[in-house]
């Protein structure tokens, strides 16, 4: 039978501005096992390795941390040192029980629950996008639905947004230009979510916060505050401003490119495999993954990554490696089940938050697909404005028409 579906052929390098400038220096010279080399912001030269299997390996070895990076005069992206408690620099055996405390929740089946509450605040969105005389898809839509579902999943006041997520912002661009500036803000984001974890701001009853703080005990020894602020402080920015800036380059690449929105358009059933596509395609923001120590000589394709020394394992890279994507570049929504991309990671530091984002973009693209198969830009992909930082990298408007 003859497929009457769009024909798509649409490759990154057709989207303008989707690909980041890289936030390292590439350097021509290799480490003593024979690895390339490139230089961090903070000065140091590290190992980078790009082919998916070499990245893999690093990324699911328990014997590669992250804790020994995130100290004073570090090798990092980041302009400054993060709290030690943050699940992201936790190494084994402490990542696994913090971990293990709330894998059930953020599971797949654990955030099911946000559904109903999610399909409200998207049919919110639709209706201001309807009612608009200028519709801008990122302020009334895109930019809104991540917070409010965040807010109800965690127990977060809602009249506490415009407090906290300003300052989150700040906090994703990571600006190397005003550290002083930049700490202030993460401070108050961190300072926040510690006064919500100790009561001294109130929470929604219900919500995360308030059943892991009564729950702490199911951890063995039992979570401590620094614990329960580090876990609920990643999932404060992760879960809103990482998800906002994928969905929104998600959708200004699908209408960047109008052949991937009509092939959208006439199945919205492929959403869940085009989510998959952008995910694997688009990098948060400059980086796509923070140095690790290696715990043991690393044997890979480019040689030897010596114990003790420091490497970066380049998902956005190994995610555009031939030999586990063919036509790597291609966002094709009928690629043939292979491998996992590894754009959540994989291992022991996988995205704890992945499961909701992929909820929250399958069902924004779906229901936009099915509510406006006519949508396409309103300006030139080109005159898109955009927001350029280390971890938040996105559009700050997407006007449309349809």
């Amino acid at each position: 039978m003859t497929s009457t579906a769009t024909p798509t052929a649409v490759t990154v390098a057709d989207i303008p501005r989707l690909d980041p400038v890289p936030a390292f220096t590439l350097l021509d010279e290799r480490g003593p096992g024979g690895v390339p080399l490139i230089r961090l912001p903070s000065g140091h030269k590290v190992a980078r390795l790009t082919r998916y299997a070499d990245v893999h390996k690093v990324l699911t070895d328990p014997a590669s941390g992250r804790t020994d990076t995130n100290v004073e005069d570090g090798p990092s992206f980041l302009p400054t040192v993060m709290p030690k408690e943050l699940l992201l620099n936790l190494d084994a055996p402490h990542h696994a029980r913090v971990r293990g405390f709330v894998a059930a929740d953020y599971s797949a089946a654990g955030t099911e629950r946000l559904r109903p509450f999610l399909d409200r605040v998207v049919d919110e969105g639709i209706a201001r996008l309807r009612s608009s005389a200028a519709p801008d898809l990122f302020t009334d839509l895109v930019d809104r639905v991540p917070v409010a579902v965040n807010c109800e999943f965690l127990g977060v006041p809602v009249e506490d947004v415009q407090y906290f997520r300003p300052s989150a912002r700040i906090v994703q661009i990571a600006s190397h230009e005003n550290v002083p500036d930049l700490v202030e803000h993460f401070y108050q984001v961190y300072g926040y979510v510690q006064d919500l974890v100790t009561g001294v701001r109130p929470v929604v009853p219900g919500g995360l916060i308030d059943r892991f703080r009564a729950d702490r005990d199911r951890a063995e020894p039992p979570l401590d505050d620094a614990e329960l602020t580090g876990i609920f402080f990643g999932s404060l920015l992760g879960a809103d401003q990482n998800v906002v800036s994928v969905l929104t380059k998600s959708l200004y690449a699908l209408l960047a490119a109008p052949a991937l929105w009509r092939r959208l358009a006439e199945d919205p059933g492929i959403a869940p495999r085009l989510a998959e596509e952008l995910i694997r395609l688009i990098p948060l923001g400059t980086i796509s993954a923070f140095p690790r120590i290696a715990g043991r000589d690393l044997e890979t394709s480019e040689g030897t990554v010596p114990a003790g020394s420091v490497v970066y394992p380049d998902a956005f890279a190994a995610n555009r490696d031939p030999e586990a994507f063919p036509d790597p570049l291609s966002i094709d929504p009928d690629r043939a089940p292979g491998k996992r991309h590894l754009q959540f990671g994989y291992g022991m530091h996988h995205c704890m938050g992945a499961a909701l984002a992929r909820m929250e973009i399958v069902t924004v693209l779906t229901r936009l697909a099915q509510e406006f198969p006519g949508l396409a830009l309103a300006v030139d992909p080109a005159e898109v404005p955009w927001d350029e930082g280390t971890v938040l990298r996105r559009p700050t408007s997407l006007p449309v028409r349809w």
